[in-house]
């Protein structure tokens, strides 16, 4: 079947739009009918060429929303007219131990990206930019009908992104929780530990954010340009979740973490990052990473997220509007996610 798209011709190149095919749907598969993609700051990442080479054309989108329409003969977790979602990844071996424990985005083998990567029969995935796409029934997500459907959208990469290391990390009552940015990732795990019951402190470049911080639950809110910042806050939390996707000076945040302190960066930036490693000797602080999370994990999130009343700030954009998204994301113009309506690709 083919079907409309957004896609990027080659790297740095505006999106324009096309047809491109979705396969055959399998006594495995769902055929879903996409209503909602959201915007990463990922694809843009991916189709400028920051991360490599990439296998354009490339239709971007791993946040993605929408009802089924067809069923493979096998499936029974889905039916016709299910609200679903798919994430970053729809496909693994899932035979390895982290497969079969639950987190498939670790996949020995590697996990199957949403755009971009080679499935298991050989054909490049292609994302949510488009009017509908076929997946393998396994890594479809239930999104609850109390969630607003776009607002929900970037729930399936922003939202499990922050919520697993918040999950691992055990924040929760007792801890004390920085996020650094209020951006698309920040501002999703600022409202999800404070709904996990960790006091939250937003630590942004500036103050300009700040009321909005606050009113999706921050307890703080320090401007991190302010070089008392860093002094005042010196060894005070549990948990750093760094959700930048630019370089940041490691080791300042690093003299943030009390003792046992973790330092998490879920933010991608293109360029390497410095660490001393003195800043983790003291203290017995660690500088890890996180990639959002396991098909099961996800599901954890939606409902947490429906439960507590959380979902994304949105800006819902025309498919044309794409290019101009793209370069108001770079521009940190936009709260806090873009979401294209993907009935005006039709």
């Amino acid at each position: 079947m083919r079907v409309n798209a957004y896609a990027a011709p080659a790297a740095g190149q505006p999106l324009a739009p096309t047809t491109i095919e979705r396969r055959e749907v399998g006594a495995r598969d769902v055929l879903i009918d996409i209503e909602y993609a959201g915007i990463c700051h990922s694809d843009i990442h991916t189709v400028n060429g920051d991360w490599g080479p990439q296998p354009f054309p490339l239709v971007p989108g791993h946040e993605i929303v929408g009802r089924v329409t067809e069923v493979g003969s096998e499936v029974t977790r889905h039916q016709v007219g299910d609200r679903v979602g798919v994430g970053c990844m729809v496909n693994s071996c899932g035979e390895c131990d982290r497969c079969t424990s639950g987190d498939e985005q670790y996949c020995v083998q590697g996990m199957v990206g949403t755009y971009g990567a080679t499935d298991r029969d050989g054909t490049t995935t292609q994302g949510g930019y488009s009017t509908h796409v076929v997946v393998d029934a396994d890594y479809v997500l239930s999104i609850p009908e109390s969630l607003d459907a776009a607002a929900a959208t970037p729930l399936l990469c922003a939202g499990i992104t922050t919520y697993s290391p918040l999950k691992h990390w055990n924040a929760g009552p007792g801890k004390k929780v920085a996020v650094v940015g209020l951006g698309g990732l920040g501002h999703m795990a600022v409202q999800i530990a404070h709904a996990m019951g960790a006091e939250v402190t937003v630590l942004s470049q500036s103050l300009k954010k700040q009321e909005d911080g606050l009113r999706l639950g921050a307890d703080h809110y320090f401007a991190t340009s302010d070089p008392d910042t860093f002094e005042a806050l010196a060894e005070s939390f549990d948990l750093v979740i760094n959700t930048v996707s630019a370089r940041i000076d490691v080791s300042a945040y690093l003299g943030l973490l009390d003792v046992n302190g973790a330092l998490v960066n879920v933010g991608a930036p293109a360029e390497p990052l410095d660490v001393n490693v003195f800043a983790l000797l003291s203290n017995r602080r660690s500088f890890s990473g996180s990639m959002i999370g396991g098909i099961a994990e996800t599901q954890e999130m939606l409902d947490f997220c429906a439960e507590h009343g959380i979902a994304s700030e949105v800006e819902v954009i025309s498919a044309d509007q794409v290019n101009e998204a793209y370069e108001r994301v770079l521009a940190s113009d936009v709260r806090y996610r873009f979401v294209i309506d993907a009935s005006t690709l039709d």
